[in-house]
């Protein structure tokens, strides 16, 4: 049985380019196609597809617009196409808050250097999603709001436990206590539905948060910056897209930069990034996690708390593995509040991580293990 797949887009040339490429897969079949958001919203709610594949600026209707009504009347899969220029990148995190699940970029040399790679990527994500079993509901907007410019920080850490539990006590299965573990990072990577992931995470953690924090988000460039500054304004602790020279503080967040690799180097009392520019083609990821954490597991050994959330692939999982060699904590992400099970998965599947938990229980297991509160 193949998957629905509704286009959605004002281009009559974009609409059919799409559908040719979709339609090459078996397990695919585009079985309409709309020209605006008010026509999406009536042809999700009549035709009931698998998977959306979204454009943003649309005439009567836009992306975003359409996205929560399909999200509030029939919630459905939907994968955005976006510019990748600041307002597309402020527009496409605006649709994924909305309820859409992934984005890609309109212009498909900006995906891949060929077309016959591009439209493989294409399908593999629609596929991933339209595998999905459950759609999230719109979220309600995180309630803290602020403006925070400069983006200096302070403070210093502690603690984890390692837990292995059976599948279904793992989703929801907070250790009761913490390990007595001594932290003194916390590294987070993850990419298809990272954003709101991350989101739903750090929101929750407070002000005076004890560690400082790296993350790793697959995501184009123009969209890291964004990203971190949207973050900024809705999180309690501070969070910054990652530069050269950033001297890793507790209460702090920063970002890869993406198309670029981060590291960390220097010793654990004085640890600095070093952002580097990466055209090899062995690296598939840029940023890459398991660039980042191995970097982390030479300056801060087993003093690590790390996190893999949900994405497709399985980047992670040798940068976990040199952090657990080194005495870290591994975390992963379960199954049923993943956008795409693989990353987590990896690293499930290879022994690595110690616990699996719903993304909303990350942020009271994470001020449990460090013994903060």
């Amino acid at each position: 049985m193949s998957f629905k797949v509704l286009v959605v887009d004002d281009s009559s040339f974009f609409r059919r380019r799409v559908t040719d490429i979709l339609n090459k897969d078996p397990n695919l079949e585009v079985i309409d196609t709309a020209i605006n958001g008010v026509d999406a919203v009536e042809k999700a709610i009549a035709l009931k597809p698998d998977v959306i594949t979204m454009d943003i600026e649309m005439p009567l209707l836009n992306g975003i617009e359409a996205v929560k009504q399909i999200m509030a009347k029939t919630p459905t899969a939907i994968i955005m196409f976006s510019s990748l220029t600041h307002d597309g990148a402020k527009a496409t995190l605006e649709a994924l808050d909305a309820g859409a699940l992934d984005f890609l970029p309109k212009k498909f040399n900006e995906i891949a250097k060929n077309t016959d790679d591009a439209g493989s990527l294409l399908r593999q994500r629609v596929i991933q999603l339209a595998r999905k079993k459950s759609v999230r509901t719109p979220r309600i907007s995180t309630s803290r709001s602020r403006s925070r410019n400069d983006v200096t920080c302070n403070t210093t850490p502690q603690v984890s436990q390692t837990v292995t539990a059976t599948r279904s006590e793992r989703t929801h299965a907070i250790p009761k206590k913490s390990s007595g573990k001594q932290y003194k990072l916390l590294a987070i990577g993850t990419s298809t539905g990272g954003p709101v992931a991350l989101q739903k995470l750090l929101t929750q953690l407070p002000e005076d948060f004890p560690l400082p924090i790296i993350m790793v988000q697959h995501m184009p460039a123009a969209f890291t910056l964004a990203f971190a500054n949207r973050l900024n304004t809705l999180c309690k602790i501070k969070v910054k897209q990652a530069e050269a020279g950033d001297v890793l503080k507790p209460g702090c967040a920063y970002l890869a930069p993406g198309g670029k690799q981060m590291v960390i180097d220097g010793t654990e009392s004085a640890a600095k990034l070093r952002i580097l520019e990466d055209d090899s083609e062995r690296i598939a990821f840029k940023p890459s996690v398991d660039i980042s954490f191995g970097s982390a597991a030479k300056v801060f050994g087993g003093n690590v708390l790390a996190i893999i959330l949900t994405g497709m692939g399985a980047d992670g999982r040798d940068g976990s593995k040199l952090l657990k060699n080194k005495g870290a904590t591994i975390w992963a992400q379960d199954e049923e509040s993943c956008v795409v099970y693989g990353m987590p998965q990896a690293v499930a599947v290879a022994g690595i991580s110690t616990l699996s938990l719903a993304i909303e229980s990350f942020p009271s297991a994470i001020l449990k293990e460090i013994q903060h509160g």
